[in-house]
């Protein structure tokens, strides 16, 4: 037979013992004080896009300025070229027939018609359908501008009218593959003019 024998061992050394137990890996890590991050904000960079004007012009060009800014020809030569074009072609007149009458699309019975002076019947019964499909008025600048750079000729010249840097000279040449004048007229003295009506800023 076993005889256990029981110590009675005081409290404050049982309380000394335990004391002194060696501490777990894990109970040094959870004691540890952590380092506080400190995360910097990032401040965010606006960006500002920029904008075209146009001085001492009037609300149709302006609007067809824009509508070709929208567009994506961000050169200052290019826009310039187009919009002395136009000014040959129309005075940015949406209602003009060829010889000066101020008259509706159906009324315009011989010659062009409009801002850049559509005139084979091709492209100027091109204008009516695009105005029909698309509830449009074929009288106006805004009906006009659309059809405008959805013909074939426009497209095949946008490419260069995109392109930045290229002189006056070389928009010119392009404008001809698009409107294809017989006459050049004043156009390079308005492409002219129009360097200094555009601001980009």
């Amino acid at each position: 037979m076993y005889t256990f024998i029981t110590l009675a061992l005081p409290t404050v050394l049982l309380a000394s013992i335990a004391g002194s137990a060696p501490t777990s890996r894990l109970e040094k890590v959870l004691n540890e004080v952590a380092e506080p991050t400190v995360v910097t904000p990032v401040e965010e960079v606006a960006v500002v896009e920029p904008e075209v004007s146009c001085v001492g012009c009037n609300e149709n060009e302006i609007e067809t300025l824009e509508y070709l800014w929208e567009y994506g020809i961000k050169d200052k030569a290019a826009l310039a070229t187009i919009m002395g074009n136009i000014k040959q072609e129309s005075n940015f007149n949406a209602n003009i027939c060829e010889g000066g009458a101020r008259v509706a699309y159906s009324r315009c019975y011989s010659g062009g018609y409009g801002i850049i002076q559509w005139t084979t019947p091709n492209r100027y019964y091109g204008l009516g359908k695009f105005a029909k499909r698309y509830g449009g008025d074929p009288s106006t600048i805004g009906t006009q501008l659309r059809y405008m750079v959805e013909e074939v000729q426009w497209k095949r010249a946008a490419n260069t009218f995109k392109t930045p840097g290229l002189s006056v000279g070389s928009y010119m040449n392009a404008a001809y593959g698009w409107l294809g004048w017989g006459i050049h007229g004043n156009r390079t003295y308005y492409a002219n003019q129009y360097l200094n009506k555009v601001q980009i800023n």
